[in-house]
């Protein structure tokens, strides 16, 4: 029979799910709009950058929260977490440029659309397979309880700022 605390590790490894599909709707959203440009490009920019800092929080929050909580209960876990955190460096480096084109795209008569869309492409494919082993190896650990000291708003309440 599964305790209240471990109703609540599943609940958190179901969240961390739900926070990945989250973020890949936003960028699949951004992505056919640069597309089909069926927005406007102020609107596309705005959107590019709450993603940017959506995905930025959610991983600030894993960084200094959920991984901090995880190598206190599961040291064993050191090397992938490790990796999970080298991968969120490689990730903020496409955000900055991602952010950095967005911006100029705001001040320019030709935003250069095709540019912001193929880093995008770039981050999605890194993005896909970073949350697939994420969602392996994380949620496992999280299923076998481990505690949630306020880490949780930091990982899956982030703001999107694009739906």
């Amino acid at each position: 029979m599964a305790s209240r605390d471990g109703d609540r590790a599943v609940a958190l490894s179901s969240q961390l799910a739900q926070a990945h599909q989250e973020l890949r709707r936003h960028i699949q959203e951004i992505r056919s709009g640069i597309t089909r440009r069926d927005l406007g490009r102020d609107v596309l920019v705005t959107h590019c950058l709450a993603f940017c800092a959506a995905l930025t929080s959610h991983h600030q929050g894993e960084d200094a929260g959920m991984f901090d909580r995880l190598l206190d209960e599961r040291p064993d876990l050191a090397a992938t977490i490790a990796k999970l955190v080298e991968d969120h460096g490689l990730i903020t480096s496409i955000l900055s440029r991602v952010g950095r084109l967005a911006a100029e795209a705001a001040h320019s008569q030709d935003p250069a659309l095709e540019v912001i869309g193929r880093e995008l492409d770039g981050l999605t494919a890194i993005m896909e397979s970073h949350f697939n082993y994420e969602e392996r190896v994380i949620s496992a650990a999280l299923d076998e309880g481990v505690a949630d000291t306020g880490w949780s708003d930091l990982v899956f309440r982030f703001r999107a700022g694009t739906g």
